[in-house]
């Protein structure tokens, strides 16, 4: 039976998309662009229920399928003029290849069935001559096997992903973040790897459902225009992160094994995955030929911009504003809801809330006029030394206290912290402190019926390297002391304006 986020439109039914694998990385971002650019798209998964929460399921049309039992595929390629193919059975145990195998014969017969007019699939950078690894010999094989019929195939070829939420990104930032120092294989400095941003990914992607149909198995490699060891990789995300350059001391005895454990141990990946993407960089991954400006003139980001835009995005936060005018593309290096558990940046975060009968403005007024004279509802020498503290390491303190008793502005100063947002429902600050990281404090306040308010008080910390996780758990048993006392004197604070404006509520 299908499963449609929209009503069946039967003239619509050609020139429509069909995204295999729309729940992964690639195709979580693929699909909206793809949605944003006005085009038909079908979705096929193995629960497509599971796929109801994401941004743009309505968007789109879902239908049941497994690319493992060929009579579940007939509904879902009906009626369908392209197939993006962007599955993967990497967590599918040793067996992974033969399954990737079966899935891509099952999708070329299903197509030439449907007759299915192109099939663009995404694999890795990889010689064929070399000894690849299983991942990037699956990678490959399975353009093999979906080319094996009429149905044309464009199979762009890329190396290292750089966005935020991408395995390789993820690997990458982790590593970096967590250790100053680390052992490496030699490998790390010596292979060439040639990375490229999610967005010029998607981009090469949507160029290659547009082009004139080529018969045939087309290849297409992709990447940005620089070519780094990873060490050189690692020394640049340090750079863009304001991190110190990390140590690496080059053994040549730590195999690909051994340091697939490693990184599993230090990384939130899993170790499967890991170890796919370790193998897969033991060989040079580069662009050896010229045929992406054939499939597009787009000129991709350099490797540091692209760390630029997958770090400018932590969670929910946009954490500066300077690429708040990028494309919808380069927009998809943020991390998004649907993504793996692992992924998205480190955020720590304090949350408190409390269930209140003062009305939520009163709430928000009251929380706005903290700081400067009235202070910070308690506590105040710890604020003062905190204060004070900053100073002595060349930061601003609390000196500049704030403009107004109770008005205040976006990017205005309160104290050692400056307004990073606010409606009218939330308040947010972002800290000028100095400190390892990047650190918020918000309110936010929701009606819940019966004259009810409910508060709920963030702070969230983005750590820099090591020293701002350890920054981050040293602080912490002093916030489990300070922000609920800090949160019920602020609801105190507001009940006692509220029956000064005599506003009080009545019984």
């Amino acid at each position: 039976m299908q499963e449609s986020g929209r009503p069946d439109d039967p003239s619509s039914t050609r020139d429509t998309i069909l995204v295999l694998g729309a729940s992964g990385y690639v195709g979580g971002r693929l699909v909206p662009e793809l949605v944003r650019q006005g085009r038909n798209v079908r979705c096929m998964a193995r629960s497509p229920e599971q796929l109801r929460t994401i941004d743009w399921a309505a968007d789109v049309e879902f239908v049941a399928g497994d690319l493992t039992d060929p009579s579940s595929l007939d509904q879902a390629f009906a009626g369908i003029d392209q197939v993006v193919y962007l599955v993967h059975s990497l967590d599918a145990g040793p067996h992974f290849e033969e399954i990737e195998a079966t899935c891509a014969r099952n999708a070329c017969d299903a197509a030439l069935a449907a007759g299915v007019t192109r099939i663009v699939y995404l694999s890795g950078l990889g010689d064929d001559d070399q000894d690849l690894s299983p991942h990037l010999r699956s990678r490959h094989n399975v353009g093999r096997e979906l080319a094996a019929g009429p149905t044309p195939v464009t199979e762009l070829r890329a190396a290292v992903v750089l966005g935020a939420g991408s395995a390789s990104f993820e690997m990458l930032r982790s590593l970096v973040e967590v250790l100053p120092m680390m052992v490496t294989p030699k490998w790390v400095s010596n292979t060439r790897v040639q990375p490229i941003s999610i967005g010029d990914v998607l981009t090469y992607l949507s160029a290659a459902l547009d082009v004139p149909e080529q018969p045939g198995h087309r290849i297409v490699e992709i990447g940005g225009p620089d070519v780094l060891t990873y060490r050189e990789m690692m020394d640049l995300y340090a750079d863009v992160a304001g991190l110190r350059t990390r140590r690496v001391v080059t053994v040549p005895f730590v195999t690909p094994r051994l340091s697939s454990r490693w990184v599993h141990l230090v990384t939130p990946l899993p170790r499967d995955l890991s170890r796919s993407l370790i193998d897969s960089l033991v060989h040079d991954v580069v662009v050896t030929d010229g045929s992406a400006p054939r499939l597009s003139d787009h000129v991709p980001l350099d490797a540091r911009s692209s760390i630029e835009v997958a770090i400018a995005a932590i969670e929910d936060l946009d954490i500066p504003t300077r690429w708040s005018g990028v494309t919808p593309q380069e927009r998809a290096a943020q991390p998004r809801p649907w993504d793996p558990d692992w992924s998205g940046g480190t955020v720590y975060e304090d949350c408190r809330d409390l269930t209140t009968d003062v009305d939520a403005d009163i709430v928000q007024r009251t929380v706005r006029s903290i700081g400067g004279d009235r202070g910070w509802f308690g506590f105040g020498p710890l604020w003062a030394v905190r204060g004070l503290a900053d100073q002595l390491v060349g930061g601003v303190g609390l000196r500049r206290g704030r403009r107004h008793p109770q008005e205040i502005l976006v990017g205005e100063a309160l104290d050692f912290w400056r307004v990073d947002d606010l409606g009218p429902n939330f308040f947010r600050l972002r800290a000028e402190m100095k400190m390892p990281g990047e650190a918020w404090l918000e309110w936010s306040t929701f009606r819940t019926g019966e004259d009810r308010t409910l508060v709920v008080q963030r702070a969230r910390f983005a750590p820099a390297g090591l020293w701002g996780r350890l920054y981050w758990w040293s602080v912490t048993p002093f916030h489990a002391a300070i922000f609920p006392i800090m949160l019920r004197r602020i609801v105190a604070a507001a009940r006692q304006d509220e029956k000064d404006a005599g506003l009080g509520r009545a019984a």
